[in-house]
């Protein structure tokens, strides 16, 4: 029996469609809004940790700290809002699918922010030092690395906020199977393709030109991707 309200089997209509997509919409605006604020209440420890691989920041211009702490404290409120975030976006998807599907909506949430945050904690133990090591390694007597906090925060929120949202593959693949816009066989052909876009894009997020990284970083969308796959074609029977 389920805990929690799904809707109903019937087709709705467009407007109905427009409507829970504004509601949606304004709850998951609401959960981030209050999350960044519980954020903004420990930014000074959030900054303290994200800021700890480097020696010392500068900020340039009177306004640059300021905005550059706005800008983390958002940054950790999609993070601490990420289960109620996902839990809007997959819920909304729901009526696309058939009752069995819907009864796994929990534990999709679940799946979904688990992922999350393990690809953030991916980037952050294994892609960053790497990148910060690499650009920070051309100091020499005459050039010292001067990193101002906003050039520094930029790059670590480029580099791992992006891989909590890669890490999400298998979700959105299972979504589209469910949707029947793709199976098993259509991802079995793709795979070679998928392998070489996984190192593509492995190389262009990896600021080094180091190749073992590179394959570090492709390895696991592979194996999501074929863990997807054989979901499917097991379990969703697509």
């Amino acid at each position: 029996m389920n805990t929690y309200p799904l809707p109903q089997d019937k087709e709705m209509t467009l407007i109905e469609h427009l409507s829970e997509l504004r509601s949606r919409l304004l709850k998951s605006l609401v959960a981030l809004a209050v999350c960044t604020l519980l954020c903004w209440g420990f930014i000074d420890s959030i900054i303290g940790f994200l800021t700890a691989p480097a020696s010392n920041l500068y900020y340039m211009r009177p306004a640059e700290a300021f905005f550059i702490y706005l800008k983390v404290a958002l940054a950790a409120g999609v993070l601490l809002a990420s289960p109620l975030l996902f839990f809007q976006l997959w819920a909304f998807l729901v009526p696309a699918f058939n009752s069995r599907e819907k009864s796994a909506l929990l534990p999709f949430v679940i799946c979904s922010v688990l992922l999350f945050w393990l690809g953030i904690g991916f980037s952050y133990y294994f892609v960053f030092p790497q990148g910060l090591s690499f650009f920070t390694s051309f100091a020499g007597e005459r050039v010292a690395p001067m990193l101002s906090i906003e050039s520094y925060l930029d790059f670590f929120l480029m580099l791992v906020l992006p891989f909590g949202f890669i890490f999400n593959l298998p979700m959105a693949l299972i979504v589209l199977a469910s949707m029947g816009l793709v199976g098993s066989q259509q991802l079995q052909k793709g795979r070679r393709y998928m392998i070489l876009a996984a190192f593509i894009l492995a190389g262009v997020i990896t600021p080094t030109p180091d190749v073992v990284t590179q394959t570090l970083l492709a390895v696991p969308m592979i194996v999501l991707y074929e863990g997807s796959r054989l979901f499917i074609r097991y379990l969703l029977r697509k």
